[in-house]
């Protein structure tokens, strides 16, 4: 639903919408433990709080952008750091889930504070998609995706900057890949994203049954003393959806 919903207010095609989802999250907004996908910026939180961390906690505080750290669970304790000294900042100054949407937008995404967008990001990839859309929507950046202008979108979504990150190279590429094959099958997509929750390695998220995918889904069908499959169906959904732990705490460290 949400990728369709996605597909008709951009005006883009499916190549399109994946490519950009590709370069922002690799095409997933979770992490394995459930937790969104997140990158904290210093330099964010340093200008919404005007500097006052910058002597004390200068990893999670300052001017100049960088920084970062390892991705992934890695973030989490930053952000925490961050929430510690002034939440409200801290979780403004962190990229969130699908399209890595800064929390500092939460207006953007009609949303009436950060607290409402982070709550909803924690929910479904379609609301992280949602609010991709929104920002791309309000920042006037349709026209440039349904033209192909990957500098122009590249410049409006990741910043002036975006060169040295080579963004709109990288945009470019991943839609001459999309659209030279199908696009991911949803049903093998969900199947995947539920199988690294459950701690099964699939290697990427793509939407293709590769040996991968199939192993995972057979260690997990075994351990579950279940049938093994070869195709990935409603029935198999419902298997993996049934052994779900609940999620983790936001920031857990």
């Amino acid at each position: 639903m949400g990728i369709n919903n996605a597909l008709m207010k951009l005006g883009v095609n499916e190549a399109t919408l994946w490519a950009m989802l590709h370069v922002e999250s690799s095409q997933v907004g979770y992490l394995s433990d459930r937790r969104p996908q997140i990158l904290f910026e210093r330099h964010i939180f340093s200008r919404l709080t005007g500097g006052a961390y910058d002597a004390t906690n200068s990893g999670i505080s300052n001017p100049i952008a960088g920084g970062y750290g390892a991705s992934g669970p890695a973030q989490y304790p930053r952000l925490g750091e961050a929430v510690a000294l002034d939440d409200n900042a801290a979780l403004q100054s962190a990229s969130w889930g699908l399209g890595q949407v800064m929390g500092e937008n939460f207006a953007l995404g009609g949303y009436a504070s950060v607290d409402a967008m982070v709550a909803d990001m924690c929910t479904s990839e379609d609301a992280q998609l949602a609010m991709m859309v929104e920002f791309i929507v309000q920042n006037h950046l349709a026209t440039a995706l349904q033209m192909h202008n990957w500098a122009a979108y590249a410049r409006g979504y990741n910043g002036p900057n975006f060169a040295a990150q080579q963004y709109d190279v990288r945009l470019a590429n991943a839609y001459a890949t999309f659209s030279a094959g199908q696009p991911p099958d949803q049903t093998v997509r969900t199947a995947q994203v539920l199988l690294k929750y459950l701690g099964f390695n699939v290697a990427v998220v793509d939407g293709e049954i590769g040996p991968n995918t199939l192993t995972a889904l057979h260690n997990f069908q075994s351990a579950q003393r279940n049938p093994l499959t070869e195709t990935i169906n409603a029935s198999v959904l419902a298997e993996l959806t049934a052994a779900l732990p609940p999620p983790v705490d936001l920031l857990l460290s």
